[in-house]
């Protein structure tokens, strides 16, 4: 099959990290008889340096016209300027709202080799395999009012925090589908004891439940599952939450596995019904451009990697290409290969790009 790709490299350890992936999905396309048609365009702080804004018309119109997006990072310290009028970041934020992008998934799993990689203990951490579902474009970072004003008093300011029946209904469906094609069992996070957009969000996700009958629903206020993300993580299988919440407790748990560079991102445009059907979307490590490592050979491809093993899962409709993916990142973790950030005594430490050659040799083997 013949599917197109929109490769956004970006910024620092981006172009580094994307280009393994891409040997990867190289390896996918020889082994299982498909072709990936890449077409590259700039984002972020490259983009700035060449067009003066952090995402073109005609970039964003290419990945309109692709299957997905793979994208690596963006940002650095040559553009932090607070007073700048253009920041890198703003080519994501154009991104999610030119694809219609709303859910963000992050899954977590703490692979046993790699067990003694998180600061927390083992016992704690074992069997750690879960997936969040973060809504991205509703709450607090989008309702209005927003403004800061000056009083007699002093300064002031106002956040929103605004939910839709629509905007709730169709995140977590995301998180029941996804829940459908692993334990059967999603948890919806919320703040229903003081917000009146929880209590709505509570409403309707007990509402939707209805339609998934083998999937196992339970609320949990979220100071409760960011303590529970550290005392009991195995517990949890699926969590769906709102825009806010999400972005706290995805990096909370983001340390449970011990390293960003091990973590891959999806953020869709649609809803993956039972794993059956293909939804657009954009997919990310979530480390960010780390602009201190880049042009070393060091950074740890496997997010990048992880994230396109997604992109076949959820858009291009592969699943077991997927899971050829994921098994030969195991595979290599298995016999002993760690990049800087993984490493432990006694173990092989390999720079980005033998990473990712070791990896791209092993799809389709043992």
């Amino acid at each position: 099959m013949d599917f197109k790709i929109a490769v956004l490299p970006g910024d620092g350890v981006g172009p580094e990290v994307v280009a393994q992936a891409l040997k990867v999905l190289d390896a996918v396309g020889r082994v299982f008889n498909h072709r990936f048609e890449y077409r590259e365009g700039l984002v972020g702080g490259a983009a700035i340096d060449v067009h003066g804004v952090a995402l073109t018309d005609e970039t964003l119109q290419m990945c309109r016209n692709s299957d997905a997006v793979l994208l690596g990072a963006v940002g650095g310290p040559k553009w932090d300027d607070p007073l700048a009028k253009v920041r890198p970041e703003d080519g994501l934020l154009a991104l999610r709202k030119g694809l219609g992008l709303f859910a963000n998934l992050r899954p977590v799993k703490v692979l046993p080799m790699l067990i003694d990689a998180t600061t927390l203990k083992p016992e704690v951490v074992k069997g750690v395999d879960l997936v969040f579902v973060r809504e991205l474009t509703g709450g607090l970072y989008f309702g209005q009012p927003k403004k800061q004003w000056q009083t007699a008093e002093g300064r002031q300011a106002v956040d929103t925090m605004a939910y839709s029946e629509h905007e709730i209904e169709r995140i977590v469906r995301v998180g029941f589908e996804i829940a459908l094609t692993r334990r059967k069992k999603l948890t919806s996070v919320d703040k229903a004891n003081v917000l009146e957009t929880s209590r709505l969000w509570r409403q309707i996700a007990t509402e939707v439940s209805k339609d998934y009958p083998d999937v196992e629903l339970e609320h949990m206020l979220v100071d409760a599952c960011a303590m529970r993300l550290i005392q009991r993580p195995a517990q949890f299988d699926v969590l769906v939450t709102e825009n806010t919440f999400g972005d706290i407790l995805t990096d909370e748990a983001s340390m449970l596995a011990g390293s960003m560079g091990m973590l891959p991102s999806a953020s869709l445009a649609g809803v993956p019904k039972g794993g059956s059907s293909r939804a657009f979307g954009l997919y990310e490590p979530i480390h960010g451009s780390a602009p201190g490592r880049a042009g070393q050979d060091v950074a740890n491809p496997i997010a990048t990697i992880l994230s396109a093993a997604m992109m076949l899962r959820y858009s291009l409709g592969l699943g077991f290409e997927a899971e050829a993916v994921e098994r030969a990142v195991v595979s290599v973790l298995e016999d002993g290969y760690r990049t800087y950030d993984i490493m432990s005594e006694g173990k092989i430490k390999l720079g980005t790009g033998d990473m990712g050659s070791l990896i791209a040799d092993r799809i389709g083997k043992r």
